[in-house]
Protein backbone atom coordinates (compact mmCIF):
# COMPACT_ATOMS: atom_id res chain seq x y z
CA UNK A 1 0.00 0.00 0.00
CA UNK A 2 1.39 3.57 -0.72
CA UNK A 3 1.69 5.78 2.05
CA UNK A 4 0.94 9.66 0.99
CA UNK A 5 1.90 12.93 2.95
CA UNK A 6 1.51 16.07 1.70
CA UNK A 7 1.71 19.65 3.25
CA UNK A 8 0.98 22.76 1.82
CA UNK A 9 3.00 26.14 2.32
CA UNK A 10 1.86 27.83 4.80
CA UNK A 11 2.57 31.74 6.23
CA UNK A 12 0.41 31.84 8.19
CA UNK A 13 -2.89 24.21 16.11
CA UNK A 14 -5.95 22.87 17.70
CA UNK A 15 -6.69 19.01 17.94
CA UNK A 16 -9.95 16.93 17.37
CA UNK A 17 -9.63 13.87 16.09
CA UNK A 18 -12.45 12.79 13.86
CA UNK A 19 -13.40 9.50 12.52
CA UNK A 20 -14.20 8.02 9.29
CA UNK A 21 -18.26 7.99 10.80
CA UNK A 22 -17.87 11.96 11.73
CA UNK A 23 -17.40 10.78 15.76
CA UNK A 24 -14.43 12.49 18.24
CA UNK A 25 -12.59 10.75 19.53
CA UNK A 26 -12.94 10.67 23.81
CA UNK A 27 -11.52 13.81 25.73
CA UNK A 28 -8.80 12.22 26.86
CA UNK A 29 -7.75 10.90 23.48
CA UNK A 30 -7.85 14.65 22.18
CA UNK A 31 -5.83 15.77 24.87
CA UNK A 32 -3.26 13.39 24.53
CA UNK A 33 -2.87 14.27 20.89
CA UNK A 34 -2.63 17.52 21.56
CA UNK A 35 -0.09 17.57 24.11
CA UNK A 36 2.11 15.53 21.54
CA UNK A 37 1.35 18.03 18.99
CA UNK A 38 2.35 21.26 21.62
CA UNK A 39 5.46 19.29 22.85
CA UNK A 40 6.53 18.69 19.16
CA UNK A 41 6.24 22.44 18.34
CA UNK A 42 7.81 22.93 22.15
CA UNK A 43 10.76 20.83 21.03
CA UNK A 44 11.50 22.97 17.81
CA UNK A 45 11.06 26.31 19.85
CA UNK A 46 13.20 24.96 22.37
CA UNK A 47 15.86 24.37 19.61
CA UNK A 48 15.92 27.47 17.36
CA UNK A 49 15.65 29.70 20.75
CA UNK A 50 11.85 30.99 21.04
CA UNK A 51 9.49 30.76 23.83
CA UNK A 52 6.99 27.76 23.86
CA UNK A 53 3.67 28.16 22.66
CA UNK A 54 0.34 27.81 24.73
CA UNK A 55 -2.29 25.39 23.33
CA UNK A 56 -5.41 27.85 22.41
CA UNK A 57 -8.71 25.96 22.81
CA UNK A 58 -9.92 28.51 20.07
CA UNK A 59 -7.96 28.04 17.55
CA UNK A 60 -8.19 24.23 17.95
CA UNK A 61 -12.17 25.06 17.11
CA UNK A 62 -11.39 27.18 14.09
CA UNK A 63 -8.89 24.35 12.77
CA UNK A 64 -11.54 21.80 13.61
CA UNK A 65 -13.95 23.26 11.10
CA UNK A 66 -11.28 24.06 8.29
CA UNK A 67 -10.17 20.36 8.57
CA UNK A 68 -12.97 18.86 8.46
CA UNK A 69 -14.28 20.71 5.37
CA UNK A 70 -10.46 20.14 3.91
CA UNK A 71 -11.34 16.18 4.34
CA UNK A 72 -15.02 16.43 2.93
CA UNK A 73 -12.89 18.10 -0.29
CA UNK A 74 -10.34 15.92 0.14
CA UNK A 75 -7.77 18.73 -1.08
CA UNK A 76 -5.21 21.43 0.72
CA UNK A 77 -6.26 24.88 0.39
CA UNK A 78 -5.97 27.73 3.07
CA UNK A 79 -8.18 29.94 4.46
CA UNK A 80 -8.91 33.00 3.84
CA UNK A 81 -7.08 35.28 6.11
CA UNK A 82 -10.55 36.62 7.39
CA UNK A 83 -12.10 33.26 8.01
CA UNK A 84 -9.09 32.10 10.65
CA UNK A 85 -9.30 35.81 12.07
CA UNK A 86 -5.71 36.73 10.67
CA UNK A 87 -3.79 33.33 12.39
CA UNK A 88 -1.27 31.55 10.74
CA UNK A 89 -1.77 28.13 9.16
CA UNK A 90 0.00 25.17 8.59
CA UNK A 91 -2.17 22.25 6.79
CA UNK A 92 -0.79 18.73 6.20
CA UNK A 93 -2.62 15.74 4.10
CA UNK A 94 -1.43 12.08 4.55
CA UNK A 95 -3.05 8.56 3.59
CA UNK A 96 -5.68 7.62 6.33
CA UNK A 97 -4.32 5.79 9.16
CA UNK A 98 -0.92 6.08 8.89
CA UNK A 99 0.60 8.65 10.32
CA UNK A 100 1.35 9.57 14.42
CA UNK A 101 0.28 13.06 15.72
CA UNK A 102 4.21 13.66 16.06
CA UNK A 103 5.11 12.53 12.38
CA UNK A 104 2.52 14.93 11.04
CA UNK A 105 4.30 18.03 12.77
CA UNK A 106 7.52 16.60 12.00
CA UNK A 107 6.74 17.22 8.52
CA UNK A 108 6.47 20.69 9.09
CA UNK A 109 9.74 20.60 11.47
CA UNK A 110 11.86 18.63 8.75
CA UNK A 111 12.05 21.80 6.82
CA UNK A 112 14.29 23.20 9.10
CA UNK A 113 17.22 21.40 6.89
CA UNK A 114 16.82 23.80 3.88
CA UNK A 115 16.54 26.92 6.36
CA UNK A 116 18.97 29.75 6.58
CA UNK A 117 19.22 32.60 8.49
CA UNK A 118 17.89 36.13 6.92
CA UNK A 119 15.07 38.77 6.25
CA UNK A 120 11.41 36.15 5.38
CA UNK A 121 11.04 35.41 2.79
CA UNK A 122 14.71 35.09 2.16
CA UNK A 123 15.37 32.24 4.70
CA UNK A 124 15.48 29.23 2.53
CA UNK A 125 18.57 27.43 1.21
CA UNK A 126 16.76 26.40 -1.91
CA UNK A 127 15.46 29.66 -2.63
CA UNK A 128 11.91 29.20 -2.44
CA UNK A 129 10.04 30.00 1.31
CA UNK A 130 7.66 27.17 0.55
CA UNK A 131 10.45 24.86 1.55
CA UNK A 132 10.49 26.58 5.03
CA UNK A 133 7.43 28.41 5.61
CA UNK A 134 5.90 25.48 8.25
CA UNK A 135 9.28 25.42 10.24
CA UNK A 136 9.34 29.12 10.10
CA UNK A 137 5.90 29.60 11.23
CA UNK A 138 6.60 27.08 14.22
CA UNK A 139 9.68 29.35 15.49
CA UNK A 140 8.63 32.68 14.45
CA UNK A 141 9.73 34.32 17.88
CA UNK A 142 6.22 36.69 18.07
CA UNK A 143 3.96 33.84 18.07
CA UNK A 144 2.66 32.77 21.36
CA UNK A 145 -0.23 30.37 21.07
CA UNK A 146 -1.20 26.95 18.92
CA UNK A 147 -4.17 25.09 18.20
CA UNK A 148 -4.46 21.99 15.78
CA UNK A 149 -6.80 19.68 14.70
CA UNK A 150 -7.25 16.76 12.69
CA UNK A 151 -10.15 15.14 10.18
CA UNK A 152 -10.16 11.90 8.50
CA UNK A 153 -11.42 11.97 5.02
CA UNK A 154 -12.64 8.93 2.85
CA UNK A 155 -8.90 8.27 1.99
CA UNK A 156 -6.92 11.24 3.19
CA UNK A 157 -6.12 12.25 7.21
CA UNK A 158 -5.78 16.39 7.31
CA UNK A 159 -4.25 18.21 9.83
CA UNK A 160 -4.84 22.21 10.40
CA UNK A 161 -2.66 24.32 12.75
CA UNK A 162 -3.26 27.43 13.33
CA UNK A 163 -0.95 29.94 15.08
CA UNK A 164 -1.75 33.29 17.42
CA UNK A 165 -0.07 35.98 15.77
CA UNK A 166 0.53 34.95 12.98
CA UNK A 167 4.10 34.48 11.62
CA UNK A 168 6.28 34.69 8.23
CA UNK A 169 6.01 38.34 8.68
CA UNK A 170 7.68 39.94 5.18
CA UNK A 171 10.85 41.90 6.02
CA UNK A 172 11.01 40.39 9.26
CA UNK A 173 14.53 39.27 10.71
CA UNK A 174 14.30 35.76 11.43
CA UNK A 175 17.22 33.34 13.07
CA UNK A 176 17.99 30.89 16.13
CA UNK A 177 18.86 32.55 19.41
CA UNK A 178 22.51 32.05 20.62
CA UNK A 179 22.25 29.99 23.72
CA UNK A 180 24.32 32.29 26.16
CA UNK A 181 27.32 29.75 27.69
CA UNK A 182 26.95 30.13 31.58
CA UNK A 183 30.27 31.73 32.67
CA UNK A 184 31.82 29.31 35.80
CA UNK A 185 33.76 31.74 38.13
CA UNK A 186 37.11 30.28 39.68
CA UNK A 187 36.57 28.23 42.58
Amino acid sequence: MKWRATILGGFALGTLAVTSAGQAETSSDRQAVEQVWLDAHNAARADFGTAPLSWNSDLAEGAKEWALRLARESRLRHSSHAERQHAGENLWMGTKERFAPDRMIAAFTDEKQHFRAGTFPAVSATGSAKDVGHYTQIVWADTREVGCATARGARFDVLVCRYWPAGNVIGTPIAPRTKVARRQTPN
